[in-house]
């Protein structure tokens, strides 16, 4: 990956409607060689997808939780297990492997304290090998970017 490359994959974050003539013009290629490019990025796997940036909270999902788990084991099959488990839960935003006091953090959407509990219950705790659940909620957003920093 290049310059050039990664300049497409910038303006294509910030924004993701550009037609390919809006984009060959903003990283200074024309049109036939920035859709090559464009495809390239695509097809090696490092432009993964497009989507709609969503408000959360006018979505109807205003409380993020950042929950941290700690697992009883970490043999191969219960990480796995693990693993598997959070992929199916839609609350769950994203999930990170820590180092540290903690081995996963998770970011979960949910409408209200409620719900949260009833996800605690009748997600996190069906997760067999789960040592400890402890969780904070975000009660603002400082920053939240989708555009990686150049480099």
């Amino acid at each position: 990956m290049d310059d050039k490359d990664r300049q497409i994959i910038w303006a294509l974050q910030k924004d993701g409607r550009l037609t390919n003539q809006d984009l060959s013009e903003k990283v200074s290629l024309s049109p036939s060689p920035c859709l090559r490019r464009l495809r390239q990025l695509e097809d090696d796997k490092v432009i993964l997808g497009y989507t709609a940036i969503v408000d959360e909270e006018a979505y109807g999902l205003p409380i993020t939780a950042f929950v941290r788990i700690k697992l009883e084991r970490h043999s191969a099959g219960s990480v796995a297990a693990f693993e598997k488990r959070v992929r199916a839960i839609d609350h769950i935003q994203d999930c990170y492997v820590m180092t540290g006091e903690v081995d996963y953090l998770l970011r979960v959407l949910v409408q209200s304290l409620k719900d949260y509990e009833q996800f605690v219950r009748q997600q996190l705790h069906n997760i067999d090998g789960i040592a400890a659940i402890d969780t904070s909620f975000a009660y603002s957003t400082v920053k939240r970017s989708t555009v990686f920093p150049r480099i």
